[in-house]
């Protein structure tokens, strides 16, 4: 395994085709500022470079995954993320309007709270310890969600749930964020980068063309109507057929993926 020491807040690990991304403020359960947030854009912009990379995992180290922005930096003009009042530029947190085209998993332990939620939510998949806290903590302090929180939430759990959320600012926890689908994999504490990664891994075996092709149809079906969806999923497989699926199908025919073994 590779691991780059250079950045203190942030730094990525790679073991073959998964990166993990790492945050570390444990003085501020992982808070994020600024500087914080430019480090995960930048760690996040690398992996999407790489073509040697397949999937990466997002987890919060010191215990806690991630406790939003950094509150004790908004009056501070070094610290802060400047804000563009049009809603454009770079989340606060970093790489939450990044639209990535590889799979991320989120490996949430303690808090993933109010920013930390909005970061999970940037993944396509989440693990969660069993003792892990979700909500929108930033509720009780008049921040607003601006970092996907309003948009992803909704897509991922439904509106009546997402509003549930949103607006009480309750906390939530694993077993119930599992029941509402807000989290895929509950697992023991200090287990959850270990499985995280362990899900990568499994991805990044799978057929790339075909998996990404999917992944893409499944995310550009929410802003199309059903038969624009239903071709634009033809646009993005039928490629595919040739390229990977054809000799998939031959493995099968000779007879690999017999008794659940691919």
């Amino acid at each position: 395994m590779h691991v780059d020491s250079a950045l203190p807040a942030v730094r990525t690990e790679t073991d073959g085709p998964v990166t993990t991304i790492v945050l570390s403020r444990p003085h501020c359960r992982n808070a994020v500022d600024g500087p914080t947030a430019a480090l995960l854009r930048e760690a996040f912009e690398r992996f999407e470079a790489d073509d040697g990379q397949r999937v990466a995992v997002l987890w919060g180290e010191h215990g806690s995954f991630c406790a939003g922005a950094d509150l004790g930096a908004v009056n501070d003009p070094a610290r802060r993320h400047e804000l563009d009042p049009e809603g454009g530029g770079t989340g606060p947190m970093g790489p939450t309007r990044m639209a990535l085209k590889k799979p991320l998993i989120a490996a949430m332990a303690g808090h993933a709270v109010a920013g930390g939620l909005e970061l999970a939510l940037l993944a396509d998949l989440r693990v969660a310890e069993a003792d892990a806290v979700l909500g929108v903590f930033c509720r009780r302090w008049g921040v607003p969600l601006i970092d996907g929180g309003t948009v992803r939430l909704p897509r991922v759990v439904g509106m009546g749930r997402a509003l549930d959320l949103i607006l009480t600012g309750r906390p939530v926890a694993a077993e119930e964020a599992l029941a509402m689908g807000l989290v895929n994999r509950v697992v023991p504490r200090g287990r959850s980068r270990a499985v995280a990664e362990q899900l990568a891994r499994e991805l990044a075996a799978f057929p790339q063309q075909c998996m990404l092709a999917d992944r893409a149809s499944a995310y550009g079906q929410w802003s199309l109507p059903l038969a624009e969806a239903l071709r634009a999923e033809g646009r993005h497989g039928v490629p595919i057929v040739e390229a990977e699926g054809a000799a998939g199908a031959a493995r099968f025919v000779q007879g690999a993926g017999r008794h659940g073994q691919f």
